[in-house]
């Protein structure tokens, strides 16, 4: 292959691949990383200058909460896809719940996708949903392309007449055998509602409405008990599960378990758990609610030693992002206040800066986190995920010396509230590539065309593209 056909250059970089960080230059050619050497010979290709700075693969964030159909004045592909370009994020999965309607029917899937369709700066995958009452709508939606099932163990809340809903214990063994025998994967929000609207109750009822209230009455062993229950019901049904956003070492201790005995299990927690506590809820006030709440410092730390035990599969952002006003209810109890962070645009900045600078995690491992293994654990490691010849070329320049304090002007949201608005940050994202092409530059802002975005589906569904057919051919060739 000529290297005069090449696209793009990243010369220059400290590129992370699986395993080993290089310098390398890459050479990109129809959106796809048809090469990696030491040195590429440009040609008349586009060339950006990594030099002192380092490429990450662009990160694959599984947990997003965009909204759309009907509830796009809560947070639209346009928007949220922009505040995802902005930090670093090539790839995202949308959450089923909070849109009107709901994605539990391949009729909602489709207005979705049209209302996803021409409004995405980077890639995108949806979720399905489980809920009462949609058990024979489950193979439509994964033969129509959806990476997995999301149900929840406690109310999701939310506005509107066709809100998506908890399930029952019927509801999920019947669903998880469903989703098994489709060689699917069920995502799960794991706390008690039985346990966490009762005590939500009762402190409301005695005049207990502040944010430590609030967190007293989500504990841990709400979420131990739903963890323990789903993975009752999938030790008996075989069915594949993911626990999001997890709050707890003591939970991942159950999946630990569950995992030696050899269930098909994984568990993602956010950034949030990992650099704000219970006590930066009760200082920032409903900017930081979420559900499971925040936990104190000695449970923050356990949680660390979860990830930096390699015991955490994935790191998602859950952004659940709202109108500012629905932050500041006029009762002003923290009960009453939306619960959700918005910090898609934030996650690869914390992280780098928590776990990399300040807890010395290898990058390589963070990667593994952040890109590799939630695109393999949905099926899109064919074309996302990693830094390698054939796969997409979704690519971050980050700058390790650009220290900088997150201001509210600079977030991409709909809604311009973060619970990280004045954190400083030690690395920041200089420039984001999805398939080739560069959608945010540091000092251009949003640079990539809206709409340039795709749907991804899971590797079952979708071969990849043409593009990358035609490196595969070419490396068969040589062979």
């Amino acid at each position: 292959m000529s290297r005069a056909t090449l696209d793009t250059v990243i010369m220059n970089g400290m590129v992370v691949l699986r395993g080993e960080v290089r310098q390398l230059d890459i050479g990109i050619r129809d959106g796809v990383i048809v090469e990696l050497a030491d040195k590429l010979e440009a040609g008349h290709a586009r060339i950006i200058d990594a030099g002192g700075q380092y490429v990450l693969p662009g990160a694959v964030d599984v947990h997003v909460h965009f909204n759309e159909p009907g509830m796009g004045h809560w947070e639209g592909f346009a928007t949220g896809s922009a505040a995802l370009a902005a930090g670093g994020v090539t790839t995202y999965v949308d959450m089923p719940l909070n849109g009107a309607p709901p994605t539990v029917h391949t009729a909602a899937l489709e207005q979705k996708l049209n209302a996803a369709k021409g409004q995405s700066y980077v890639d995108y995958a949806l979720w399905g949903g489980l809920v009462p009452g949609n058990k024979d709508q489950l193979e439509a939606l994964a033969e129509a392309g959806v990476v997995g099932f999301k149900a929840f163990l406690s109310s999701p809340g939310g506005e509107g007449e066709d809100i998506f809903r908890e399930v029952d214990d019927l509801t999920l063994f019947e669903g998880m055998k469903r989703i098994a025998a489709l060689g699917g994967v069920l995502a799960l929000h794991a706390e008690s509602d039985s346990l966490t609207a009762r005590l939500a109750q009762r402190a409301q009822s005695a005049g207990l409405t502040s944010a430590l209230d609030f967190a007293a009455s989500r504990p841990v062993l709400a979420e131990l008990e739903a963890v323990n229950r789903a993975l009752f019901y999938a030790r008996h049904t075989g069915c594949a599960l993911h626990f999001v956003h997890i709050s707890s070492e003591a939970s991942i201790e159950l999946i630990d378990r569950a995992k030696a005995a050899g269930m098909d299990v994984t568990v993602e927690t956010c950034p949030h758990y990992l650099a704000l506590t219970e006590n930066d809820m009760q200082t920032l006030g409903p900017v930081a609610k979420c559900a499971p709440p925040l936990r104190n410092e000695s449970e923050q730390q356990r949680l660390w030693s979860a990830v930096q035990g390699g015991r955490v599969d994935v790191i998602a952002s859950d952004h659940s992002p709202c109108p500012a006003g629905m932050k500041e209810p006029e009762s002003g109890s923290f009960f009453d206040a939306w619960g959700g962070i918005s910090g898609a645009q934030s996650t690869l900045e914390v992280m780098l800066h928590e776990a990399h600078v300040l807890k010395g995690m290898p990058l390589t491992e963070l990667m593994e986190m952040l890109s590799y293994r939630p695109a393999q654990r949905f099926g899109l490691e064919h074309r996302k995920g990693e830094i390698r010849i054939g796969a997409d070329a979704d690519l971050v320049v980050v700058d390790p010396k650009a220290n900088y304090t997150l201001q509210t002007e600079q977030l991409y949201s709909r809604h311009k509230h973060s619970p990280y608005v004045g954190r400083t940050f030690s690395w920041r994202v200089a420039i984001t590539l999805c398939r080739g092409q560069e959608v945010y530059h540091v000092g251009n802002g949003l640079v990539g065309a809206l709409g340039h975005g795709q749907w991804v589906k899971p590797r079952k569904y979708e071969a990849g593209s043409a593009a990358q057919r035609a490196v595969a051919a070419e490396s068969a060739a040589r062979q």
